[in-house]
């Protein structure tokens, strides 16, 4: 276990926030195996972004959706995640609006919309470095049992 804070547990949200991504980033295979990157982390929020690869383009000549998924699906992640508790996606939608091709560099950016008691809604979107859009996702997260950071014991 990596030490990160004393038994009293972290209190500044920021650096909870940074700290919960560099754990979860630690552990995830698929995101680092897609060359996705954390740009940005705070409460509630996450910018991630990723370089489309030959390699994910389908038989189209486009990026394969699962691909800008699992960057739009990373972003959120972080962005649930960055209150110290394990949380984890209830549901996702999301909507491809414009192609992607090999050679893009896409960022996504993921904002809390809302959250209360174990739920949260967050809104992902996608960019091109042009500034185009190229999909908007829409996250459910749910938090469980657990915590990715020590934080401060709970008041009654």
């Amino acid at each position: 276990m990596v030490d990160v804070a004393p038994a009293t547990g972290l209190t500044d949200p920021v650096e909870i926030a940074r700290r919960s991504a560099e754990v979860m980033l630690a552990g995830d295979l698929a995101s680092a195996g897609a060359g996705v990157e954390l740009v940005d982390v705070g409460p509630g929020r996450a910018i991630a972004t990723m370089t489309v690869r030959p390699d994910m383009v389908n038989g189209h000549a486009i990026a394969h959706g699962g691909f800008v998924f699992l960057l739009a699906d990373t972003a959120f992640a972080v962005a649930c995640n960055s209150y110290g508790r394990n949380t984890v996606a209830a549901g996702c939608d999301i909507a491809f609006v414009a192609p992607v091709e090999a050679g893009d560099v896409l960022t996504a950016e993921a904002n809390e919309r809302h959250r209360a008691g174990r739920s949260g809604l967050y809104d992902v979107s996608v960019w091109r470095a042009d500034g185009t859009v190229v999909a908007e996702l829409r996250g459910r997260s749910r938090t469980v049992a657990g915590t990715l950071v020590p934080l401060p014991e709970e008041q009654p």
